[in-house]
């Protein structure tokens, strides 16, 4: 399987936590500002995004370990796919490329691991992005009652190893498909090959992303009760740009991130969840307002 690639982008195989490699693709020169991809896509997620900001940036974009061409450890310990070993992948990847600050935009599973990034790097992380996603402790929180059933593949993958994975994989072309299929809202995101690719790079990685989804039930949620009881938070400036999910599950995304940070702009989008794709120039009015603030 050859996946599509970001013209312009070099690519480099480069050592993160533990020394797992990523598939990172590099270009541009400035400040550096990272672009996290989420589920069940790779970093090809930000192709229109990414080739935008290397006027003013060294932009690096990552497969996130287990998705796309990065390696795909197998989950020794629940801490394998924790966010806090992936945010120190970024970290490392950084570091690797001469780069001791970034900046930081995560789209879904990938602002998971920014948010991690930002509260254990805050000298590292200048300023913090996050499309469509909200903290893991308040994630689990707000789904209740039968609204929650949009959320049913977290509580699938949240179970112990095993059963998961062999379900998953029986259907995995489909599986993956209808979340791509049911968050396009308008079919205008990606195109059949893209799509296509998105699919069969999840389905290479089945035991993967559920360790990654069951580390959300677990050692992430532990992670940010002890953030949220220890008064811990988001030192950084944080933006954070999201489809309108709280009329629909009943909760208030400004008020919930506020919790976590004291320099926050929040925005909503007339967008499908797979922004980035569908509204690149939008996104990047965003990811360069937010740099400013840095």
């Amino acid at each position: 399987m050859t996946s599509p690639t970001i013209d312009g982008f070099t690519y480099h195989r480069l050592p993160g936590a533990d020394g797992v490699e990523l598939n990172v693709a590099v270009a541009g020169d400035g400040p550096a500002v990272v672009l996290l991809h989420g589920f069940p896509q790779t970093h090809y997620m930000w192709r229109h995004v990414a080739r935008a900001l290397t006027d003013e940036h060294t932009v690096i974009v990552p497969d996130l370990r287990g998705y796309g061409d990065s390696a795909k450890p197998a989950a020794a310990t629940p801490e394998t796919y924790g966010k806090r070993t992936m945010a120190r992948d970024v970290v490392e990847v950084a570091r690797a490329l001469g780069h001791e600050q970034l900046g930081l935009v995560g789209h879904d599973r990938g602002a998971l691991v920014g948010v991690r990034a930002g509260l254990d790097h805050p000298d590292t992380v200048r300023y913090l992005g996050v499309l469509d996603v909200l903290p893991t402790l308040d994630t689990w929180a707000v789904l209740q009652g039968v609204h929650a059933k949009v959320a049913w593949h977290l509580y699938l993958m949240a179970q112990p190893p095993g059963l998961p994975e062999k379900m998953i994989a029986a259907v995995a072309p489909e599986f993956f498909a209808s979340f791509l299929d049911a968050w396009d809202t308008d079919g205008s995101a990606f195109d059949v090959a893209t799509r296509r690719h998105y699919v069969d790079s999840a389905v290479a990685s089945v035991d993967a992303i559920v360790a990654d989804y069951r580390a959300t039930a677990g050692v992430d949620l532990e992670l940010d009760q002890a953030d949220r009881d220890a008064g811990r938070g988001l030192t950084m400036p944080v933006g954070v740009i999201s489809q309108d999910w709280g009329s629909q599950l009943g909760f208030d995304a400004r008020a919930l991130w506020s919790a976590w940070s004291d320099d926050l702009t929040y925005e909503p989008i007339d967008a499908g969840h797979f922004m980035a794709e569908e509204k690149p120039a939008e996104i990047v009015r965003f990811i360069r307002g937010l740099a400013g603030r840095a």
